[in-house]
């Protein structure tokens, strides 16, 4: 055996594990989320994501697939569940399907606006709620992201101000009974009617109107066969930025608060968009000619939260959060 050879080659190796050893972050390579989306690249939420992958870009790497392209809507949460997928933007009805007392964050005139859905996901009472989705789902909530409140658009010129007002208006609500039982608590007469019939259906009056989130309503040109938008804003249009808990937990402290704090900015940002992309929407309405005003909320909220509190869908909820959330 060349003794000097082989002393050679053991030093080299002790040299090499040394610088190794020195520059530990260029030898390891930063975890992969993959994020699942229904909406597309064009969507202001898709920019949020972009804004916060370059943000962590030291913690990890996200990599996004929108359009449903990775998983359909609604299956996005099952994936996270198997290991199959790291971040997604979760519906909240997703996640009260398989926890009943999520079906409050569900309900008509919960939240006033963005800013009280936002604060109470920062509160006491929002930390709990965060807490049951880790400890059922194994999912980490980073936080609430707004699209836009749902709003009432109607033919005609009948004023709205109460939900005895909605008495016998034919709204068109999506399919299934929770969509239904918001028409319901609203004051009006639901009507299921499929998305893309309901252009048609408002131009020959087969519906007195439909509730839509005003980017919906300039993307499908409702506001062509209608004559007002009230601006009853009674369901505050949100998803859930998750992370699984497996790859959550993967991540340092220092790690985990770095992520959070630009999920935070990210989320802030695009809550932002969404608002002033709603209130460039109102002036373009009324420059069409759209009649847009504000009803009694106070009086919608107050006959909403009573008509869930009638009904078995709020049996679930746990006791005090409906008074808590009120109160923030």
């Amino acid at each position: 055996m060349n003794f000097n050879l082989t002393r050679r080659a053991a030093l080299l190796g002790s040299a090499l594990l040394a610088v190794a050893a020195s520059v530990p972050a260029l030898a390891q390579d930063v975890p992969t989320f993959r994020f699942s989306a229904v909406f597309s690249e064009q969507d202001i939420r898709a920019s949020m994501m972009e804004q916060l992958a370059d943000s962590v870009r030291d913690v990890a790497t996200i990599e996004p697939y929108y359009g449903g392209t990775l998983f359909r809507q609604g299956t996005e949460l099952v994936a996270l569940q198997r290991g199959n997928l790291e971040m997604s933007n979760v519906a909240p009805q997703d996640i009260s399907n398989q926890i009943p007392e999520w079906s409050l964050l569900t309900s008509a005139y919960l939240f006033r606006d963005a800013e009280h859905l936002r604060a109470f996901f920062d509160s006491e009472v929002g930390d709990q709620f965060k807490q049951m989705a880790e400890d059922q789902l194994g999912i980490h909530v980073l936080g609430p992201t707004y699209f836009g409140a749902r709003q009432v658009g109607l033919r005609g010129d009948r004023q709205i101000n109460t939900p005895e007002d909605m008495n016998g208006i034919r709204l068109r609500m999506p399919g299934g009974d929770a969509w239904q039982f918001l028409g319901t608590a609203i004051g009006a007469s639901p009507t299921p009617m499929d998305y893309a019939e309901v252009y048609t259906g408002l131009q020959t009056g087969a519906i007195d109107g439909q509730d839509n989130p005003l980017p919906n309503v300039q993307n499908m040109k409702f506001y062509e066969v209608m004559d007002q938008i009230v601006l009853t804003s009674h369901l505050v249009g949100f998803d859930l930025l998750v992370v699984s808990s497996e790859a959550w937990n993967a991540l340092s402290p220092e790690d985990q608060q770095a992520f959070q704090t630009a999920a935070n900015e990210a989320i802030d940002w695009s809550q932002n968009m969404h608002l002033e992309m709603e209130a460039e929407l109102i002036a373009q309405f009324e420059e069409a000619g759209l009649d847009i005003y504000e009803p009694d909320q106070d009086a919608f909220r107050a006959y909403a939260q009573q008509m869930y509190l009638d009904n078995p869908i709020s049996d679930s909820w746990p006791e005090g959060a409906l008074e808590a959330i009120n109160a923030l």
